[in-house]
């Protein structure tokens, strides 16, 4: 018994068929390394397993004859290990039900460990980056996810092509030329897990160009500048005014990320002439831009402004994403690329998976993605309405600034404010904020009173009462 099982290696993975909760304990690493006769050495293992808590409290092990084919040993030795971890209480065994574990630990058997923090559930979201999740369109992602499940070739099932599978990309330089004015073909789509991702894509390409440093939006979003940092580059932070990025402060960098649509969190639309300078500035060092598409989608005073890649596509990287117009937990988005870029990405970066890609194509094809965006609009429009004329009338004595694009609002009190004092009592009261130098790298001093209010993630029957509470701790701060 004891050779056969020496034979069968170091440790055994039960590989039975998993098929309820009951059967918990029959995918547990069991060691049966050691001296002694075989019944003692998996009496021991299992033993160890259960005091470890990888045989939980009341999970069934397999029957004795299951567990005996599995390991190649005779019965006797599992019935003989289970015997003795019935007489040590470990587990408990009864005529017509399996036999499961029965040992629990008690409150000193392990070390104590602080309890988990867990923060409350907001009654009221104002913080930003979240779209609508509740109008996601359940159903027609569902059909689409359904009809790609149908039709999809056995060669689709294989490895995926790291750059995207070419309907997608295909799928998605048609949307960005027609919706983004971009410079596209298949060719310069690369399928990505969303701006972060992409980010970390072209900031590894860089790397690999003998770029040592890339300019990044102050204030801005955190991950984008962890993504430049994870890369190996060394961020320099660049001030934003209201015409976006100021391309006069672009000292010492050949690459900046820069949100030109709508800049997040300052909500600036880079001014024509920025990007006028922003171009020469790039062909001047023999540099990249690369262009955040942050909530291009959405601008309520005109139609959403094109894309600057269109303008140079050799000198212009392009990112978009889905997480802010359907949902984040897709985790799927472009890269629109410059074809040195591209020929210096990673070869083996991973792609979405295959059945995602497809269903946000066919999703696209069928019509139904600028069918929500305009549902979209025309919601964000009337919510935005809402909140503007609510924070008018509770809170006169502020002023609201980037209003006419993307899903979230400026608002700007009184000096001497302290913001990080108001984002905690906020916080207490049931409402989730967010303070403008929560955005910087180096907060200002004195901080700079501007909170950042979302509005994609609450219904407009929500827009009072969280105004109310917002009301109610400026006063009490």
């Amino acid at each position: 018994m004891a050779s056969t099982l020496m034979t069968i290696g170091q440790a055994v993975r039960s590989n039975l068929v998993v098929n309820s909760q009951t059967n918990l304990a029959w995918a547990t690493l069991l060691d049966l390394t050691g001296s002694g006769p075989a019944h003692q050495r998996l009496a021991r293992a299992l033993r160890a397993a259960i005091r470890s808590g990888r045989l939980p409290t009341a999970a069934a092990v397999p029957p004795s004859r299951a567990l005996a084919e599995e390991l190649g040993c005779s019965r006797w030795v599992v019935t003989e290990a289970y015997g003795q971890l019935v007489t040590e209480g470990y587990l408990a065994a009864r005529v017509g039900s399996a036999t499961r574990v029965a040992w629990a630990p008690d409150d000193h058997s392990r070390p104590a460990r602080p309890p988990r923090p867990r923060a409350p559930t907001p009654r009221y979201d104002l913080a930003p980056g979240l779209p609508d999740v509740r109008a996601f369109p359940r159903r027609r992602w569902a059909e689409s996810v359904a009809a790609v499940t149908r039709t999809i070739s056995v060669d689709d099932l294989g490895l995926p092509d790291p750059r995207g599978h070419p309907v997608a990309r295909r799928t998605i330089a048609d949307y960005l030329r027609r919706s983004r004015g971009a410079v596209a073909t298949p060719d310069t789509v690369t399928v990505c897990a969303g701006i972060t991702d992409s980010v970390a894509r072209v900031a590894r390409a860089l790397r690999r160009l003998g770029v040592t440093s890339v300019g990044v939006e102050e204030p801005g979003w955190p991950r984008l500048s962890a993504a430049v940092a994870g890369a190996g580059l060394t961020v320099r932070p660049v001030p934003v005014d209201r015409d976006g990025l100021r391309v006069d402060a672009l000292d010492g960098v050949r690459a900046v990320v820069v949100g030109a649509a709508h800049q997040f969190p300052s909500g600036a639309v880079l001014a024509p002439s920025r990007r006028a300078a922003l171009l020469r500035w790039a062909r001047a060092v023999d540099g990249f831009v690369v262009e955040d598409d942050y909530d291009a989608e959405f601008r309520y005073d005109r139609r959403p402004i094109a894309a600057m890649q269109g303008l140079d596509p050799g000198r212009v990287a392009l990112l978009g994403s889905v997480s802010k117009t359907l949902s984040p937990a897709l985790g799927l988005g472009w890269l629109l690329a410059p074809g040195v870029l591209t020929a210096a990405a990673d070869p083996v970066a991973a792609a979405p998976p295959v059945l995602d890609q497809l269903a946000l194509a066919t999703f696209v094809d069928r019509g139904w993605y600028d069918a929500h965006l305009r549902a979209a609009r025309r919601r964000f429009r009337t919510r935005r309405d809402l909140l503007l004329a609510a924070l008018r009338e509770a809170i006169p004595e502020a002023t609201v600034d980037g209003t006419a694009a993307g899903l979230h609002v400026l608002l700007r009190l009184p000096d001497g404010t302290d913001t990080a004092a108001v984002v905690r009592a906020a916080g207490r009261a049931g409402l989730s904020l967010m303070a403008l130098d929560a955005y910087r790298s180096v907060p200002t001093v004195p901080p700079d009173p501007v909170l950042v209010l979302g509005y994609g993630n609450l219904a407009d029957s929500e827009i009072a009462p969280a105004v109310a509470v917002l009301r109610t701790t400026l006063d009490r701060v």
